[in-house]
């Protein structure tokens, strides 16, 4: 769903799948990559990113990093970015929840939530996104999730008083959002020669231009 969103935004890539499959020659050619396949697709490509080291982004959920991928890549001198959700907007909803997680210092009573919408096809529950969020905010937070037609992603934080009630909610309107996250943090990877080697989350990468 997102790859083709890659390819509608920068029609020049190359496109890799099961007729084209990718090989290290192929991949050395390239400047960078960007992966959106499934967690355990992504995982039997590792070897092969690994040998042709190319930059990547990955967009790939569902599966646990190897425990040596950092190591790997420091060692290779090779730069990765992951990211769950690739939304340039998500940096404005970081430095709110942020600012939402100091509610404490005003209020004695307090309740927090946060709840998730998304496509039916979603395999994991709740999204890596609603669980970044509740480590943004630093409070405790109950996560509820909803599968729901071909919704792209649905996000809403709600923080409850006695008297008061504040809700942030980020809505996807449009898979693109993902796709020029994605290509920005490539474009990042190829350009900016003070990411260091290793395994960079998108949201410390992209949040610097916030700073």
């Amino acid at each position: 769903k997102t790859g083709s969103k890659v390819i509608e935004l920068f029609p020049s890539a190359v496109v890799f799948d099961s007729n084209s499959k990718a090989t290290v020659e192929s991949l050395k050619q390239l400047d960078a990559v960007i992966s959106f396949l499934p967690g355990p697709a992504f995982l039997q490509h590792i070897p092969l990113l690994l040998e042709a080291k190319t930059p990547t982004v990955v967009g790939s959920t569902g599966f646990e990093w190897p425990l040596d991928i950092q190591a790997k890549l420091v060692d290779q001198d090779l730069k990765w970015i992951y990211g769950h959700n690739f939304s340039l907007g998500m940096n404005l909803v970081f430095k709110m929840i942020k600012i939402l997680g100091k509610a404490p210092a005003l209020f004695e009573k307090l309740e927090c939530s946060i709840h998730e919408i998304h496509h039916t096809q979603k395999l994991d529950s709740p999204s890596g996104t609603a669980l970044k969020w509740k480590d943004w905010l630093g409070l405790e937070a109950s996560i509820s999730s909803e599968r729901e037609g071909d919704v792209i992603g649905d996000h809403q934080l709600r923080l409850k008083t006695e008297n008061e009630e504040i809700t942030l909610q980020h809505k996807a309107l449009d898979r693109k959002i993902f796709a020029e996250g994605a290509i920005w943090a490539a474009t990042k990877l190829t350009t900016n020669p003070t990411i260091e080697a290793g395994l960079h989350r998108f949201e410390d990468i992209s949040l610097k231009e916030l700073l």
